[in-house]
């Protein structure tokens, strides 16, 4: 009986190589996503943050002059910034991974000979992507109102990456555990939007009373927040090696979640 003549892999196809390649064509997926809807994934989130400025910024920040000894226009965009980071890194992974899910298209990554940090690490990179787009377009935004100056720019870099990959990874699991796209919605809702609003973005906790000041201090977005405003206009509520220690302490523990359910198939196999 003959045999089917075959041709041997090249030398350098390493699994290395081959799991690269297929990191970076998930990602390339996502970006192509993101711009092909350009309408919907960036240009609302600087509408929003447009009227933000001219409302809170413009209008109400005259009334108030001074925030911690900076003008209210100055102290609000860092806030912004990175709550337009959070908000899109968020939706872009949950809806994006559900609808995967939901099409039924995401059974062949999990039959393919990718390991699950290539599938997490391609999705996330998208919606890190986007976060990052939004924020310079915000960040861009800021520049008509006001002189934006960056005396820490590691630290507005790396703050900025790890905000983006902390809620990246949790929309991931909001779309894992999700039956319906309603459930999508429920977390940014109910969850990320009141933490998100309650964590100094518009006003400096040293303002609330001791309790609210001390329930403010378990909001890890405040945290993020400060430490992007550290970056921008060099002053933080909080020391900034908590705000990285928390930030980090998220990744790895999101991140080995995240691994844990694509290993076991979690809402994935039916």
């Amino acid at each position: 009986m003959s045999r089917i003549p075959t041709t041997p892999p090249p030398a350098d196809a390493s699994p290395l190589r081959a799991n690269l390649v297929a990191l970076g064509t998930i990602a390339r997926r996502e970006v192509m996503r993101i711009l092909r809807i350009w309408s919907q994934t960036l240009v609302p989130p600087a509408i929003t943050m447009t009227l933000y400025f001219l409302i809170f910024g413009g209008l109400i920040g005259s009334r108030i002059g001074t925030m911690d000894g900076i003008t209210y226009m100055d102290f609000i965009v860092p806030g912004l910034v990175m709550m337009s980071v959070i908000q899109n890194s968020y939706g872009n992974i949950s809806s994006s991974f559900f609808g995967a899910k939901f099409g039924r298209h995401v059974e062949e990554l999990l039959v393919s000979p990718m390991p699950p940090w290539v599938v997490l690490g391609g999705y996330v990179a998208g919606a890190v992507l986007r976060g990052l787009m939004v924020g310079v377009i915000v960040l861009c935004i800021a520049m008509l109102f006001t002189t934006v100056r960056i005396p820490h720019p590691w630290v507005t870099l790396s703050t900025v990456l790890l905000g983006a990959t902390i809620f990246s990874l949790a929309g991931f699991v909001n779309a894992v555990f999700a039956k319906k796209f309603d459930d999508v919605a429920i977390v940014p809702i109910f969850i990320l939007t009141p933490l998100t609003y309650l964590g100094g973005v518009f006003y400096s906790v040293r303002l609330l009373p001791d309790w609210a000041e001390a329930a403010t201090h378990a909001n890890p977005i405040f945290y993020m927040v400060n430490a992007f405003r550290y970056g921008l206009l060099g002053q933080s509520d909080v020391p900034l090696w908590v705000a990285y220690a928390l930030m980090l302490g998220f990744v790895v523990a999101l991140g080995a979640l995240g691994l844990w359910l694509l290993k076991r198939g979690v809402g994935l196999r039916s």
